[in-house]
């Protein structure tokens, strides 16, 4: 640990200033209001390609310094924890860079395009001895902390079966425009690996390791224009839906779609188990569902659980039941656990190694899909 994080504040830096870059920099100012860290963030400095873009974050978040080179940042002294918050194709260049420095890394997903890239990260990550995290963050809700709490304590009996889909509209219009999340060696999988790596996680984290996938990927759209007016093919998946076997004996599907009509932030799943069983939708990500058999005749539905203090960490940002918390909400208990996770020199979850686990899934899925039969997960 460097002489300023031990005097009680770590120097942050963030790379990119889209919207993750800016999620990150609001999580980073606004974790000591909901907490209290006992590392605090000092913004030493923001990159971005575009040296205009690069000031207006420096100026809008409190940035000490901005540059356009990314390599400025990770060499600062000054900047402890790097931000990784650019398109998917940097990230392995980027997190080598800053572990070769001795940072700490905060990735965004997916942690790289190849399993055996997430793998050479995984194995950096070990060597340098730094903290690193992948911003999974759909598993920092309350409801979804709830829903492992009663998994964990055998509320359900064991998990027979889970059931996720991560649906979104955003590229449904043919019109959308060609960019670089439609390429193979930029983005790697199309919906799958921007909206599917939140399933697999979410299934490791509730349920356990997967072990088996039988896949289907499908590219609805073939072409679309790019920003010359030039018609260019799609190289990934529009869906994707995927059979899993879990390590446990369980069984599940998961599935994604980036062309799914009306469908805005619609990560839902559903987890059952021998006595009883749940219902989640990130759409209304304040409550959750809740099902336990009964011996009344008059009582046999779900019932609506609405998240409150008793549902941590809800009473970190409001102590009234049903005043709900918002998305970047999450950034910042993410970026709690990870200020936890420096500062008691512990592991963060998920690292660079869940980040690996998630890429070694996601490869089989798209070798299912390519095989058409059941792919073993690599270990």
């Amino acid at each position: 640990m460097s002489s300023t994080s031990a005097a009680g504040s770590i120097g942050c830096g963030v790379i990119g200033t889209g919207y993750m870059g800016a999620c990150h920099a609001q999580a980073l100012i606004g974790v000591g209001h909901a907490f209290e860290p006992a590392l605090r963030p000092r913004l030493e400095m923001v990159a971005d390609v575009s040296p205009a873009g690069a000031e207006a974050a420096r100026a809008r978040f409190g940035f000490a310094r901005a540059t356009t080179d990314w390599r400025d940042l990770v060499a600062d002294p000054e900047v402890e924890l790097v931000s990784i918050t650019t398109p998917n194709i940097l990230h392995k260049e980027m997190a080598l860079a800053a572990l070769a420095a001795g940072k700490h890394v905060w990735c965004e997903k997916p942690l790289a395009l190849t399993a055996a890239d997430a793998a050479e990260l995984m194995v950096a990550a070990e060597a340098a001895g730094t903290t690193t995290l992948v911003g999974y963050n759909y598993l920092r809700s309350p409801a979804v902390a709830f829903a492992k709490k009663l998994v964990a304590e055998g509320e359900l009996g064991a998990v027979t079966q889970f059931r996720a889909i991560f649906d979104e509209d955003f590229m449904g219009p043919a019109a959308f425009p060609f960019s670089w999340r439609c390429e193979v060696d930029k983005a790697g999988t199309g919906a799958l690996g921007d909206m599917g790596s939140h399933l697999v996680n979410l299934a490791h984290y509730l349920v356990g390791p997967i072990a088996e996938v039988s896949a289907g990927l499908a590219t609805a759209i073939p072409e679309r224009e790019d920003a010359l007016g030039q018609l260019r093919r799609v190289e990934n998946d529009d869906v994707s839906e995927v059979l899993v076997r879990f390590a446990n004996g369980a069984l599940g599907h998961l599935g994604c779609s980036r062309i799914a009509w009306g469908r805005k932030n619609g990560l839902d799943f559903e987890l059952y188990g021998r006595n009883g069983g749940l219902r989640f939708t990130q759409e209304r990500f304040n409550e959750i569902q809740l099902f336990k058999p009964s011996t009344r005749t008059d009582d046999n539905g779900f019932r609506t659980i609405l998240t409150g203090p008793p549902h941590p960490p809800f009473g970190r940002f409001t102590p009234g039941w049903g005043h709900g918390l918002g998305f970047n909400d999450l950034k910042v208990v993410e970026a709690a656990h990870l200020l936890e996770s420096i500062a008691s020199n512990q592991p963060a979850w998920p690292d660079f190694a869940e980040g690996q686990r998630v890429e070694a899934v996601c490869e089989a899925i798209a070798l299912s899909a390519e095989s058409r039969r059941w792919e073993r997960v690599s270990s």
